[in-house]
């Protein structure tokens, strides 16, 4: 199955892209927490750091998106994914 993920800001420095299409392995049940775990061994420590607190839980000022859809109050490691789902890592925002 095929994904694809959209970086922002601090993300695009460290994995050197805007967008990017993922094979997700077809033995593994797909989730946005399998995804990330990918994206971790990919990108290395830098990913890792910025996504993940000590932990090991997604950061609470990031975003991550599902096809437009905020999935901040879902379980990562349950929510599926299907083919062609667009997943984008946001950073915190602010404004006034």
């Amino acid at each position: 199955m095929q994904i694809s993920i959209r970086y922002f800001t601090t993300l695009r420095e460290i994995t050197n892209k805007k967008e990017e299409k993922l094979t997700l392995p077809e033995n593994q049940k797909p989730t946005i927490a399998l995804t990330l775990k990918m994206l971790a061994d990919r990108y290395g420590k830098p990913f890792t750091d910025y996504i993940f607190d000590p932990e090991g839980n997604v950061k609470k000022h990031l975003q991550i998106l599902l096809n437009g859809t905020n999935t901040t109050t879902r379980n990562i490691q349950e929510t599926p994914l299907q083919e062609g789902s667009i997943l984008a890592i946001l950073p915190p925002v602010s404004g006034g």
